[in-house]
């Protein structure tokens, strides 16, 4: 070997030495001399910029990929305190603060900060004043690139997990454990997705397009449920605002104009950052409960534009099933005055708790940004969404096609997790786990080409039939299918009666979805369980077999009805649909009548209705989101507002028709989120019936005899209490999601939510309605307004919403319902 190869290869060796050693992690807690933790202290290491806020535990974790011997701790009310770090790596360190005892020392800022002669307020305040002129909002239309990668990990991976009999088999799959930056804990991958595009926008005309040009993923792939929850997760935000939603909650942004009434901010340094003179500002929050962040920004001390943000959720905060989310933003100067966001990083401990050793799942997303581009204007019809267009060759890029384009590279750890993911989705035992995560989520049994279910109704129970049994299925190839048919069959042990159904939906167009459907279903049903109803010949309520019921739920229906529909949507969330439809209706029990009269001398009676209509309908979904290309689409949960129009032709003496009449409804339904207040939903119905009809055609106002809260129906009501001809309804709820009970300290902890409520609705029934009524059932209508309100308490031990509901009219009627207890079982955020 000659000396000088010697050189180079101890060179490459303190090179990578130098590598391997200098980085600096730490993770803690910070007390008092009485050992109770300090929350949000501030932690830093000396003479850098790279530092984090301690939680209300007094917990942190702090890691730089710098050699740094020194920690400095401080604390409002403490003395500031120096830490010498003997080791790179240092875990459990206990930090302990003594009070500032002294005048000469200097406290910046002491338990809940002041809002006068506050010199972080006054920066802030400058915020407020140049957000609408910082980044994008500078120019007219802006373009740019983006690269995003989104990644699913298991967290706090430790020995007696790996060592877990249910990996038996899998045990390869620990050897691509790593570290987290954010949290210090151990995870293991198990989702990878990436994707490239092109984004345009137009602030004049308040566009964006975002054009996919390659997407990969790996793990899990296909499964509509975990693509949703991705797209849930890719919520767009901006810092300025006042507000951001995440998983369906309003956090306050720490740059809020209000967020000087929730939080406490401290002028911790001032520093240059590229060239530029920068502030940094430390908040956290006033209270705890809240949907607040901690965390600190540098801010331009000209522009005053962030050049980064560091902001993590409080772990008191009102919110479900996460434990931790931290957000990170850089931002980076164009020219002497614009400064664009460069770098997104958002992070997600999901959990069924929030204790410090839980187990969860990281769901983390990196999304990075460049070439921007700007005033170069488009046509508006540019920015038209397309209604259901899919370019598969962007999910067929060759590896040499992502290694050229990708922003940044994969590290060696993440180009091995590919493999490892792909590797394990041939592994038995992970199907079989898979599946059966599968099943929960959708309800369906998957078998090639064909899933079983749903499971959830395959039991059920209503007077008539006794306990019923239900099986059925549908066909499935993939999520993107063009056609499926589906079909059940059910028995009642009561009435020992099979019934049926079946429906097939064919997509004859993909680019504006042009569908055709038709069915045909022989079942018995309570009728009148929603006001607003469309010809889905599946469909069919809650209430007609409710397994728990309050007083007689014997008012059944048979029907048997047939239908046929097109429908397409030539606008995104704009759906156009025409049908046709028949129907035999004959009650189902001895003790209900659908009889009306015949005749003018109201002698003749029939007991059965037939019916053929003709319905045109029009809904309207903005903002709506989905997944999936196919004839079936999955709904994003993220509140949208709806507006549904239906028109229905009666025609008489068609396939032994009954009546003629012409049928009008309106359904209108609005969701609001109201900041910090918690969110708000308005529905509203209108109906009107043109002609005469008997019982079995009439709008029967939606009562609710089982003890679970079931959407646009009225809690004290029994079925058929009321009827009409023409109706007009209107439903307001409220959730505070905690707000006031956050402020009362001995119920705090308990994470309830609060929710209230008042539904309405006023109807008639004309004379000529009343005449023919030969059921024995006395036709009531609310002309002068039923109304009800109530009260409830959710998030009870997360999973359960009970709400308290009291009648406000009719309170004299006969078997008046005037108090009544619902409950609900739900997973929420």
């Amino acid at each position: 070997m000659t000396a000088k190869f010697s050189k180079i290869i101890l060179f490459v060796f303190l090179i990578l030495s130098q590598w391997i050693v200098a980085q600096t992690k730490v993770s803690g807690i910070v007390l008092d001399k009485s050992k109770q933790p300090i929350p949000f202290a501030n932690v830093v290491f000396k003479k850098s910029n790279i530092g984090v806020v301690a939680n209300e535990d007094g917990r942190f974790y702090i890691e730089s990929p710098q050699k740094h011997s020194v920690l400095i701790i401080s604390s409002a009310g403490y003395s500031e305190r120096e830490i010498i770090l003997e080791n790179s790596v240092v875990y459990n360190l206990k930090a302990i603060l003594n009070e500032a005892e002294s005048l000469n020392e200097v406290v910046i800022f002491t338990g809940k900060t002041s809002k006068k002669n506050n010199p972080a307020l006054d920066i802030l305040r400058k915020i407020w004043e140049r957000k609408r002129k910082n980044g994008l909002y500078q120019f007219n239309q802006y373009q740019f690139e983006k690269y995003e990668k989104v990644e699913f990990d298991m967290n706090t991976i430790d020995s007696a997990f790996m060592k877990n009999k249910i990996f038996k088999g899998m045990e390869f799959v620990f050897k691509h454990v790593d570290t987290s930056k954010v949290t210090g804990k151990t995870y293991l991958p198990i989702f990878i997705n990436e994707s490239l595009s092109d984004v345009f926008g137009d602030n004049r005309q308040k566009k964006v397009k975002e054009k996919l040009k390659a997407n990969k993923t790996s793990g899990f792939e296909g499964n509509q449920q975990i693509l949703s929850f991705i797209k849930d997760l890719y919520t767009d935000y901006s810092i300025y605002n006042n507000y951001l939603t995440f998983f369906d909650k309003s956090f306050t942004s720490p740059l809020s104009r209000t967020g000087i009434d929730v939080y406490n901010y401290v002028l911790r340094d001032s520093a240059y950052i590229d060239n530029k003179k920068c502030y940094n500002i430390l908040f956290y929050p006033r209270r705890k409960n809240e949907l607040t962040f901690k965390g600190d920004f540098w801010v331009n001390d000209t522009t005053f534009a962030i050049k980064k943000i560091n902001m993590a959720v409080t772990k008191s905060a009102n919110i479900n099933w996460i434990k931790d989310i931290y957000i990170e933003q850089e931002f980076e100067v164009v020219n002497d005055s614009v400064f664009l966001l460069t770098k997104d990083y958002m992070m997600s401990d999901f959990a069924l708790n929030k204790k410090e050793d839980s187990k969860g799942v990281y769901g983390k997303r990196t999304t990075l940004y460049r070439n921007h581009e700007f005033n170069k204007e488009k046509p508006l019809a540019f920015y038209k969404e397309e209604v259901n267009f899919i370019d598969n060759d962007v999910y067929k890029k060759s590896e040499e096609y992502w290694h050229e384009n990708r922003f940044e590279k994969l590290n060696k750890d993440e180009a091995g997790v590919y493999k490892m993911l792909d590797t394990l989705q041939t592994v038995k035992k992970f199907k079989q786990m898979y599946s059966l995560v599968s099943i929960l989520g959708s309800g369906y049994v998957e078998f090639k080409n064909f899933d079983y279910g749903p499971i959830f109704s395959s039991l059920g129970f209503n007077e008539v039939e006794g306990v019923r049994l239900r099986v059925g299925g549908r066909t499935y190839f993939g999520p993107n299918d063009p056609w499926r048919i589906q079909a059940f069959t059910a028995y009642g042990l009561k009435d020992q009666q099979f019934k049926y159904g079946f429906s097939g939906k064919w997509m004859v167009d993909k680019k504006n979805r042009l569908i055709l459907s038709g069915g045909n279903r022989r079942d018995i049903e309570q009728i009148g369980a929603s006001l607003t109803t469309t010809n889905d010949v599946m469909g069919r309520s809650f209430a007609s077999s409710a397994l728990f019921t309050t007083g007689n739920n014997g008012k059944l229906t048979n029907i048997n009805l047939t239908t046929f529909s097109v429908e397409i949507e030539p606008v995104k969330n704009l759906i156009f649909q025409a049908g046709i439809s028949h129907r035999t209706l004959a009650s189902a029990s001895p003790t209900f009548s659908l009889d009306y009269y015949t005749d003018a001398s109201r002698t003749a009676t029939q007991s059965e209705v037939k019916q053929s209509e003709a319905n045109i309908q029009i809904e309207f979904m903005p903002k709506r989101k989905t997944i999936g290309y196919g004839v079936e689409r999955d709904v994003v949960d993220n509140p949208y507002s709806r507006f549904f129009v239906n028109y229905s032709h009666g025609f008489k003496g068609v396939l032994n028709s009954d009546f003629k009449y012409d049928k009008l409804q309106l359904y209108y339904k609005q969701p609001f989120i109201i900041g910090p207040l918690g969110r708000t939903n308005i529905t509203m119905e209108l109906g009107k019936t043109f002609g005469t009809i008997p019982l079995g055609l009439m709008s029967v106002i939606p009562g609710n005899q089982t003890y679970f809260i079931i959407e646009n129906t009225f809690n004290n009501l029994n079925f058929y209490e009321f009827l009409s001809d023409q109706y007009a309804t209107f439903k307001w709820d409220h959730n505070f999601n905690g707000r006031i009970f956050s402020r009362i300290p001995f119920m705090r902890k308990l994470n309830w939510r609060e929710i209230i409520g008042i539904r309405a609705v006023y109807g008639t029934i004309s004379e000529e309605n009343r005449l023919i009524n030969a059921s024995g059932l006395a036709y009531n209508a609310p002309e002068n307004v039923y109304w009800e309100y109530s009260a409830g308490i959710g998030n009870i031990f997360k999973v359960f919403r009970i709400d308290f509901s009291w009648r406000g009219s009719y309170l004299n009627t006969p078997d008046a319902n005037k108090f009544a207890i619902k409950g609900a079982f739900g997973f929420h955020f």
